[in-house]
């Protein structure tokens, strides 16, 4: 194709590429300036932290110099946090900011267990007794300080695109809703309401510098926010549910729609999370089809129909007693109030508690102990298992072509008649993943469609995400161990559960170290269980892993009291408990309002379609 055009129009065009290539330059050049100022102010903390625990060590510094020295290094840390969350999710976790517990790498089958690394446990040192850990400290203050140059070279030289800086800039809210103002971050000095502010305010420098006029909006909004934080600093009596429902939320929705102001594409999805969702308690906000092996394009109505038939079929099973709703009620949210599930055996039950099916497809492992990596293997699991279906697909295929009516849907599902192993599973995950619960009253109330929410509740919430910790481990918004921000790999703990709730003995059930996975069979997952979601929990009575606690009452109580430490067992007994063995304290007041605040995350709808 030909432009013609005169001496004057062709000026004109020139101008117009100079000055877009003008504009672009500048946009590089602050973005540039901003990551480079950043980046280094971050190099010089982690230095001075380093001298600092290198003096303290030997008797030439102060606790006070080593606190502030901690405190100054994350709060840096926190200014371009969002950054190094986005673009080194993995190296970030290991070596800067994970969380301080011991973990597993793994080298084909053989696994080898590591200390914890980086802010989060050098924080916890700090605070906790500096002299004690003098020596680990230093050594953690070098580690640290030495991790972080292997990555700063290629952050130095990142010019980030709108789309990606509008992402981050988002996720960096989810962390601060999730991980900052829970004290997930700062399990010492629970300084995360403090170091929220530095997050807040390196969001709203990038949004003027990179943004002008048109974050206006979004800037008054975290200029709300981080003065909020400013008024309501203390830990305990903070308000998390009027700070994200009033000034991080509508912030979150804010930058979505300035990317589609600015006609700018965000990834369909980063992991499992929904760049394009609306809120960070949106129906959408997580990708479900991210966790099986069940794409979107290859699922549909008639498949889940189909699905949802075989679900509720005994003839899966040999002994034609067992279909997967036996265990999985409807009317108990997908779970069969028993302590522990019937077995095939007669007379027997199986090892555990059936855990809900809603939102079940949001986790990356599944089981208590996490022996299967996918829905699909789950499935799997249960069809083989001799205490359950104990059955084969050859013998459930035959079963299922003697009968014309799966014969029928099959054809309308698939487009042929044909029975396969692989459209049998496809068929069961596709109605298990639709199993989903994000439309309680609570959530209604997050996403301001609602008013209806219980000051009791709010205030169990505001407890439940702070006072009480159980936010740093039931995640929102699943509020399960399904670890945000990035939303892909969930969490084992170890809690010192008992064999019944009011005698002092251990559940001897060894949980995720006997799963049957080479790599895992390691002393750190002794007794340890995946974190289930609290939701519907109103429900799924009796609870834990061995059913045997009857009454969120009694669940309370166990959480109030620390866990097998804080009843007075020690680490020879239970080595690596996860739960903090420190009581509590709460008022039984605070104790309903927890209770009352988890019973507005009741939303059980899945059960009537």
């Amino acid at each position: 194709m030909q432009f013609k055009t005169n001496k004057g129009g062709v000026i004109l065009l020139i101008a117009v590429v100079v000055i877009s290539a003008l504009l672009s330059s500048f946009n590089f050049t602050t973005d540039k300036r901003l990551v480079d100022q950043y980046s280094n102010n971050l190099d010089k903390s982690f230095l001075q932290l380093k001298r600092t625990a290198a003096q303290y060590r030997v008797g030439q510094s102060t606790e006070a110099k080593l606190v502030k020295a901690i405190n100054e290094a994350r709060n840096e840390y926190k200014r371009v946090e969002f950054i190094l969350n986005y673009y080194y999710p993995d190296y970030t976790e290991s070596n800067l900011n994970g969380a301080p517990l011991f973990h597993i790498s793994r080298e084909g089958s053989r696994a080898s267990v590591h200390p914890p690394e980086g802010l989060q446990y050098l924080d916890e040192l700090i605070y906790d007794n500096p002299g004690k850990h003098a020596i680990e400290i230093d050594q953690l203050a070098g580690n640290l300080q030495n991790a972080f140059a292997k990555v700063k070279s290629d952050l130095d030289s990142k010019s980030i695109p709108e789309g990606e800086l509008i992402s981050a800039m988002r996720q960096e809210l989810i962390a601060i809703v999730t991980l900052g103002i829970t004290g997930f971050d700062t399990p010492g000095s629970l300084r995360g309401i403090e170091e929220s502010k530095y997050a807040l305010f390196s969001l709203k420098t990038f949004s003027t510098d990179y943004f002008e006029e048109d974050s206006k909006e979004i800037v008054q909004r975290l200029q709300g926010a981080m003065a909020y934080l400013d008024k309501n600093s203390d830990f305990e009596t903070f308000d998390r549910l009027v700070f994200i429902r009033e000034h991080i939320d509508p912030t979150y929705a804010l930058l979505r729609d300035l990317a589609f102001d600015r006609d700018i594409l965000l990834q369909e999805n980063h992991g499992a999370w929904n760049q394009n969702s609306s809120s960070i308690f949106a129906k959408d906000f997580l990708d479900p089809y991210y966790f099986t092996e069940l794409t979107r394009k290859d699922d549909s109505p008639e498949i889940k129909l189909l699905g949802k038939k075989l679900f509720y079929d005994a003839s899966l099973s040999t002994s034609g007693s067992l279909s997967c709703g036996s265990c999985h009620k409807p009317e108990l949210a997908f779970t069969d109030g028993a302590a522990k599930s019937v077995s095939n055996v007669e007379g027997k039950t199986v090892q555990r508690n059936a855990p809900t099916l809603l939102n079940a497809v949001y986790a990356d492992r599944y089981f208590y102990d996490l022996r299967a990596f996918t829905l699909e293997q789950q499935a799997e699991h249960v069809i083989f298992n001799e205490e359950e279906f104990d059955s084969a697909y050859s013998q459930i295929i035959e079963s299922l072509k003697a009968d014309k009516t799966y014969k029928s849907l099959f054809k309308t599902a698939f487009k042929s008649a044909d029975l396969t192993r692989e459209r049998l599973i496809r068929s069961l995950t596709s109605y298990v993943l639709s199993l989903q619960s994000f439309n309680s009253p609570f959530d209604k109330y997050m996403r301001k469609e609602s008013e209806l929410l219980s000051a009791e509740a709010k205030n169990g919430f505001n407890l439940f995400m702070g006072k009480a910790a159980c936010g740093t481990c039931h995640f929102a918004p699943t509020f399960s161990g399904l670890v945000p921000p990035h939303f892909q790999k969930t969490e084992s703990e170890i809690l010192g559960v008992m064999q019944k709730p009011n005698q002092k003995v251990i559940d001897p059930d060894n949980g995720r170290n006997n799963n049957g996975i080479n790599n895992e069979e390691a002393w750190i997952y002794n007794k340890s269980f995946k974190t289930v979601t609290v939701r519907n929990i109103e429900l799924t009575a009796p609870y834990f892993h061995n059913g045997a606690y009857g009454t969120l009452n009694e669940v309370i109580e166990f959480y109030e009291n620390g866990g097998a430490y804080g009843v007075g067992f020690s680490e020879s007994d239970l080595p690596n408990q996860t739960l903090s063995g420190d009581h509590l304290n709460l008022t039984e007041s605070e104790k309903k309002n927890i209770i009352t605040f988890l019973k507005s995350l009741t939303d059980n709808t899945a059960a009537t379609y």
